[in-house]
């Protein structure tokens, strides 16, 4: 037995169980990719133990090296399984094992915490009203703004009883709007050393943490910001473990997309009149007016969204009219910095409010005018000429209605930054249940920007999908539209919620989709059904656990993550193949960069979203060894379609029919022997 196995058997003993198979191979693998500095990435199903298999050799390496060991995560549920669970009990279990105690931190971004220098830089009438200034207040209607004051009043009562300032400690309710006012992001922040809060500050003490701890678990949004940063954000490290690694690509382009709007920029003018001398924003306040006016402009006479020449939606370059005037407020933006920056910090030693504005403006004056380059450099005719720039090609689109109007400008791909920022500087261990897409690892591979010699390794799951899983594929049913559900997918999912006696898990499409079938079956179907939107999604959630006759319907918040093990969930429907909107801009770009590579564009884009959301979706029915159940599809096209054999090899192995009368008392029996 090797050093690996010998942590793993105590540390799974001390839990009272016993190493699986599929855990130990992936324990074994991921120490000898640590060892060998090489790339790994594991497809792990549900009920592994993923979590002991990476940390057992993270544990191990960290123990015998001088640097932690880095894992990252897409959702706040795993990182407090990792740092309030996992972590903790490995350390106990493993303690006479180990060199030396354990110690294991989590790192957020800055906005995470509470600014203590925003919090006692505040007026006593700023903490009990809105806490906003007042341009920002004014965009809000008054019920938003008190209803915001009271959420920023709460925060400041939460600032005296905290003991980490961390914003996922605190009781739900806050909303992002009232998070900013007590908040700061990391180009915002003046720096522990001039702020008068630094030995006290939240952000830093948690990184102060980190620095010292053998494991540092932190998120896919911090890690991309480490990638992008000049300067590190992360203690400096040789390993990474990146856990549910399938929300890697997204949560990299989120951190590093752009928005540029006519609003912000008017606020924007308004805040930096008050940090330098009255007319410091004029300039900008102006060329914002005028860019406002010449979009304005532009989309009155352009064609209507969504046809060929509209302005809204995708710029492949600067629409006519709008280069002067975005290039003029480019400019002006980086006049209102070097302004701003040039007003020494000293001015602002007994303002710490100010002191927090000034560099809060800075900041936001320096990305308006990275965003305006990046807009204007992102036309077809300007992109090549940005070889050494880390996000390469830029997608930009205008989303516009009535009441706003927004720029978006993200990469087309994240590839090359991760390959020269992540691959290239440490060892990275990637996993996730949901990898291996139509049963091979290339497609997620090139996605990263993962070097094709990686070692790949899929260890299954423990159970045994074949027997315990059913797929239905109701190919009768007519193929779904774009006018909503059909009244035979209505009948169709009636049918089998009735037969299955409740215990349903609708997976929709469309917000619209989810709540059309809710209102229809309500009067329907003898069971409680609860929608996403009706409630906190952790509370619909619970509802429908401790229910087991309850339906729960809803739309992408419930494809990944819902785990209800137990009688519970027997049926999970899926209203149609989870492709991209065939509107949405990045995914467009996407595909078409690909047809132009000589690559199939549907394939690489359109359907790898789809199958790995199946992937995902189909996954929330076998939560434990002992769970049976069915996943229904009313999307014939996954039987029909030529590229269905690429979608069902990236689900589990369930049985699979497209016989109703099949499906029907199978989910009889199975609600039979719930009962029973």
């Amino acid at each position: 037995m090797n050093r690996t196995q010998q942590l793993l058997s105590l540390a799974v003993d001390s839990l009272n169980g016993t190493p699986r198979a599929g855990q130990q191979k992936m324990a074994d693998a991921v120490s000898a990719a640590m060892a060998e500095e090489k790339h790994l990435a594991v497809q792990a199903g549900t009920g592994t133990g993923k979590s002991l298999a990476y940390l057992i050799p993270a544990i191990n390496q960290a123990m015998h090296g001088n640097l932690p060991v880095i894992v990252s995560t897409a959702t706040i549920a795993l990182q407090r399984q990792l740092v309030e669970r996992d972590l903790p009990r490995l350390a106990q279990a493993l303690e006479d094992e180990l060199p030396r105690p354990l110690e294991s931190a989590i790192l957020k971004g800055r906005n995470n915490y509470l600014c203590l220098n925003k919090i006692h830089g505040a007026t006593v009438e700023a903490a009990n009203e809105s806490g906003m200034n007042p341009e920002e207040e004014a965009l809000l209607s008054s019920s938003e703004v008190s209803r915001t004051g009271a959420q920023v009043k709460r925060l400041y009562e939460w600032a005296n009883e905290t003991d980490d300032g961390d914003r996922d400690n605190l009781d739900k309710g806050v909303s992002d709007q009232a998070w900013r006012q007590v908040s700061v992001a990391s180009r915002e922040c003046i720096g522990a050393t001039r702020c008068p809060f630094g030995e006290q500050c939240f952000a830093e003490r948690a990184r102060a943490r980190a620095a010292q701890a053998d494991i540092v678990v932190t998120n896919h949004a911090l890690l991309a910001i480490d990638a992008m940063a000049d300067a590190p954000i992360l203690p400096e490290h040789e390993t990474v473990v990146i856990d549910e690694a399938h929300e890697l690509v997204p949560r990299i382009t989120s951190a590093a997309t752009a928005e540029l709007s006519p609003t912000a920029v008017a606020i924007l003018a308004k805040r930096a009149n008050k940090i330098g001398s009255k007319d410091t924003g004029v300039e900008l306040e102006e060329a914002g007016d005028a860019w406002s006016q010449a979009l304005d402009s532009a989309i009155a006479h352009s064609a209507p969204a969504g046809t060929p020449g509209s302005v809204i939606g995708r710029w492949t370059e600067v629409p006519a009219g709008l280069v002067t005037p975005l290039s003029a407020l480019r400019d002006a933006a980086w006049k209102v910095n070097r302004a701003i920056s040039s007003i020494p910090a000293g001015e602002f030693a007994n303002d710490p409010a100010q002191a927090a504005e000034r560099q809060s403006v800075i900041a936001a004056t320096e990305e308006l005018h990275d965003t305006a380059q990046r807009v204007l450099d992102a036309s077809s005719a300007n992109a090549a000429e940005r070889p050494d720039d880390l996000l390469g090609e830029d997608v930009v689109w205008l989303s516009s209605d009535s009441s706003r109007k927004q720029i978006f400008v993200a990469p087309l791909s994240v590839a090359d930054l991760l390959r020269q920022r992540l691959f290239s500087n440490s060892t990275v261990i990637l996993t996730s249940a949901t990898l291996a897409l139509g049963g091979r690892f290339n497609v997620m591979m090139a996605q990263w920007g993962m070097p094709s010699h990686a070692t790949t390794l899929d260890v299954g799951t423990p159970f045994d999908s074949k027997t315990h899983g059913i797929l239905y594929v109701a190919t009768h049913l007519p193929k779904p539209g774009r006018d909503g559900l059909s009244a035979e997918a209505i009948d169709e999912t009636a049918r089998l919620i009735n037969a299955a006696g409740g215990r349903t898990l609708g997976l929709f499409s469309s917000r619209r989709a989810a709540e059309e079938m809710a209102d229809e079956l309500r009067g329907v179907v003898p069971y409680d059904i609860l929608l996403q939107g009706e409630d906190s999604l952790s509370s619909l959630v619970e509802q429908f656990r401790d229910n087991p006759s309850t339906c729960l319907f809803g739309t992408l918040g419930l494809w990944q993550g819902v785990d209800v093990p137990g009688s519970s969930l027997s049926l999970v429907v899926i209203d149609r193949l989870p492709f991209p909107r065939p509107d949405d801009p990045l995914m467009k770009a996407r595909q078409e960069a690909a047809v132009k590579a000589g690559r199939n564009g549907f394939m690489e884009v359109s359907a790898t979203h789809a199958a790995l959301l199946l992937a995902q979706g189909a996954g929330r029915l076998l939560r434990s060894v002992d769970d049976r159940g069915m996943v229904a599809v009313l999307d014939q096209r996954l039987a029909t379609a030529r590229y269905g054999s690429f979608l069902r090899a990236s689900m589990p192995d369930f049985w699979e029919t497209s016989s109703q009368s099949t499906a029907l008392a199978a989910l009889r029996r199975l609600a039979k022997t719930a009962v029973d």
